[in-house]
């Protein structure tokens, strides 16, 4: 079967990255009869929006949404606010795809680096599900006395009930399917509006899933464990913001932000999901094939499993800690000294070699 693929390799090390990405795609198909893509590259982005104005056309979003899905790079450069690259390009097309579900994965593979103290990979496995459509980057509010002394800003968090009850199922149906506790993360106790609704809506949907083990932690505290029990942790469902900040706090912890994938999905496939590595542009290191390509990968195993390729999603990930435990072709931020595209290669080596 083909895919359709968007390709937007965005900006800084976006681009080298997702070049690596790409191959190991092509390796998979090349592996296997069944699987084909076809990929479209856009060149949307930061450079984009120097000479244009925009960070893409403004058919954009009816160009992507004939797409299976979109195969996101980085995005952000200096000189570009980073409000205006991330509503002119990655937040427009959550939002329009009504893409309300991001996954991030944050497990500790065999081989990579933990800071901390005595736990292994057994101890760091969990999975957050994060809303991804509204909460506190809905993007409401409001902007008084501009430029004045009594200027005041107004920044709306939307809690919808349809909102909350959809990832909420969501999460409880993967931790029935995967037989895992489930652990809510809000801040009840200060946000007396929106974070009470959500627990409110947690419980109500608990009831529904008897089978399921659950825990609701504050904010604050769950930062806490994270660091000093990870173990607690499987799939935890949250919100926008605090899933946000949570996972970026989980992939430190998980071997770092090159090892850091994020899926933005539309379950109902009614329009195209993206894929993405979490990383930033690093406009410090672009053009060095410094970058680390492996959360990329990564993302790549996302989109196969997506797609229902669930063996080829394992492989990639066999792959990646193949390269962490044999530790000859790593990036510098993995201890290393090997290029992007070299990592990329050793990725397919691998695969052609024990599946080909």
């Amino acid at each position: 079967m083909t895919h359709k693929i968007a390709v937007i390799p965005g900006d800084g090390i976006g681009i080298e990255v997702i070049n690596e990405g790409l191959k190991v795609l092509n390796c998979v198909s090349e592996l296997d009869p069944n699987i084909a893509f076809e990929f479209t590259h856009f060149p949307w982005g930061c450079e984009f929006y120097s000479k244009t104005g925009k960070m893409m056309d403004d058919d954009g979003i009816e160009k992507l949404r004939k797409f299976d899905a979109i195969f996101l790079g980085a995005v952000g450069y200096p000189g570009v606010p980073d409000h205006i690259s991330l509503w002119g390009l990655l937040l427009i097309i959550r939002k329009s795809f009504d893409q309300y579900v991001n996954v991030r994965p944050v497990k500790l593979l065999k081989g990579a680096p933990c800071p901390l103290k005595n736990k292994s990979e057994k101890d760091i496995d969990m999975l957050f599900i994060r809303e991804n459509s509204e909460g506190e980057y809905s993007g409401s509010g409001s902007w008084l006395f501009k430029g004045k002394p009594n200027e005041v800003v107004i920044q709306d968090g939307v809690f919808s009930r349809v909102g909350c009850e959809r990832i909420i199922r969501y999460a409880f149906e993967l931790a029935r399917a995967q037989k895992k506790s489930l652990t809510s993360i809000s801040k009840g106790n200060a946000l007396n509006y929106s974070m009470v609704f959500w627990d409110q809506i947690f419980n109500e949907i608990r009831a529904e899933y008897p089978d399921v083990t659950t825990y609701s932690y504050l904010v604050d505290a769950a930062a806490m464990l994270m660091v000093t029990k990870p173990e607690r942790f499987e799939i935890v469902v949250t919100s926008n913001l605090f899933g946000d900040i949570l996972t970026d706090l989980g992939a430190a912890i998980a071997g770092g932000m090159g090892l850091a994938a994020g899926a933005n999905l539309n379950p109902e496939r009614k329009f195209p999901s993206m894929f993405e590595p979490i990383h930033g542009s690093a406009p410090d290191i672009a053009g060095k094939q410094l970058a680390n390509p492996l959360a990329t990968v990564w993302s790549a195993s996302q989109l196969l499993e997506f797609f229902g390729y669930q063996q080829w999603a394992e492989r990639l990930l066999e792959a990646i800690e193949y390269l962490l435990n044999e530790k000859k072709t790593l990036t510098p931020d993995l201890g290393g000294n090997a290029k992007t595209a070299e990592v990329g290669d050793a990725v397919v080596q691998f695969l052609q070699q024990r599946y080909g």
